[in-house]
C-alpha cells in the first residue's frame, strides 16, 4: 500500500500538497475551508509589520496560462492577524505563518509574533515582484538572505522555509546562502515579472503597471529552479508554480520536492484541486510501484 504521508525540515503532513500564500489565507475562515479540502499544509497570506491596503483595482488580470496579479501586499498587519491565527487553532493541519519585511530585524520581530500565534512554521516572502523596499529587492542579494535567515534562525524555534524568486541569475546563490544560514527548506518559486497591455485602451491594465505572473505559464520555470536547486542542496525544497493536476505534482517530486504549494490552482480549478491531485497521486504511485511520496522525490535526477 503507498502512503502520501511526508516528513520534511520538522513537519509531518498527511500528503504533499499545501496552500500556497496569497490564495486564501487571510482569515481563520478561509484556513481552515482549505484545510477540509483536503491540503496536507495551508499558509498564510504574507503579514507585515503594519496593516497595508494594497494596490488600487485593477490588481489582477486573468489571462489563458494563468494570472498576472499586482496587490502591493494588502494585510492586516501583525498585531490584528493574532486574531485570525487565534481562531484557526482548531485547524487540523500545519499552519505556516508568512512574512515580508524590508530589513532582518523586522522579520525577526514578525518571525517571533508568529510563532508566539502557534504557527508551525515560519515562510518568509523574499520574492515578491511588485512591492518597492520589499521582497524580491532583498531576495536576490545572496548576502541579504542569509542574514535575514540567521537572524530569524536566532529567535525562532520553529521551522524557517525561505520563498526565492526566479527573477535573478543568482538564485542558487541565494539557495546556498540559506542552507549556510541555516534555513530549514526553500520554496520555489514565487512569481514571475510580467505585464498585460490593452491594445484598447493603450495602456498597462494593472494599476501598477507589472505585476506576477502565476499558474500553467510558469510551471516550466518552477519545475527548472526545483531541479537545479535540489542538485546542490541538502534542505528540503517545496515546489509552486502552475500546479493544478496530479501530473504537476509528481513532475515537482520527481525534480526534487518534498511538497507542493497551490495558489492559482484554486482559482482555475477549484478547491477540489487538493483531492483530485491526492487521489491522481495515489493512483499513479500504485500503477508504478512507489510506495510513497520519498520513493518518487528527485528520481529525475537518476
Amino acid at each position: 500500500m503507498n502512503s502520501l504521508k511526508v516528513s520534511f525540515a520538522g513537519l509531518t503532513l498527511s500528503n504533499p500538497t499545501m496552500l500556497a500564500s496569497g490564495m486564501m489565507g487571510e482569515t481563520s475562515g478561509s484556513l481552515l475551508r482549505v484545510a477540509e479540502a483536503g491540503a496536507g499544509a495551508v499558509v498564510t497570506k504574507s503579514i507585515g509589520s503594519e496593516p497595508r491596503p494594497g494596490y488600487p483595482n485593477p490588481t489582477l488580470v486573468e489571462l489563458e496560462e494563468g494570472y498576472i496579479n499586482a496587490m502591493g501586499l494588502p494585510n492586516p498587519g501583525i498585531v490584528a492577524f493574532e486574531e485570525e491565527m487565534s481562531a484557526a487553532h482548531s485547524c487540523p493541519v500545519p499552519i505556516i505563518g508568512s512574512i515580508f519585511a524590508s530589513s532582518a530585524k523586522e522579520f525577526s520581530h514578525l518571525a517571533e509574533r508568529m510563532q508566539s500565534y502557534g504557527a508551525s512554521a515560519i515562510e518568509l516572502n523574499l520574492s515578491c515582484p511588485h512591492a518597492k523596499g520589499y521582497g524580491m529587492e532583498v531576495g536576490v542579494d545572496p548576502e541579504a538572505v542569509g542574514a535575514i535567515v540567521a537572524a530569524v534562525k536566532s529567535k525562532c524555534k520553529i521551522p524557517v522555509f525561505s520563498k526565492l524568486t526566479p527573477n535573478t541569475h543568482r538564485l542558487l546563490e541565494v539557495g546556498r546562502a540559506v542552507q549556510e544560514a541555516g534555513g530549514d527548506a526553500i520554496v520555489a518559486i514565487n512569481t514571475l515579472r510580467g505585464m498585460s497591455i490593452s491594445i484598447e485602451a493603450r495602456r498597462p491594465v494593472l494599476s501598477n503597471k507589472g505585476g506576477g505572473l502565476s499558474g500553467p505559464a510558469v510551471k516550466a520555470v518552477g519545475i527548472r529552479c526545483v531541479y537545479d536547486l535540489s542538485a546542490i542542496l541538502e534542505i528540503p525544497i517545496i515546489g509552486v508554480g502552475g500546479v493544478e493536476d496530479w501530473r504537476d505534482a509528481v513532475e515537482y517530486i520527481m525534480a526534487g520536492a518534498s511538497a507542493v504549494q497551490i495558489g492559482s490552482g484554486i482559482g482555475r480549478r477549484g478547491l477540489g484541486v487538493f483531492r483530485e491531485i491526492t487521489e491522481g497521486m495515489t493512483l499513479f504511485m500504485g500503477e508504478n510501484g512507489f510506495a510513497s511520496v520519498k520513493d518518487m522525490m528527485g528520481v529525475a535526477h537518476e
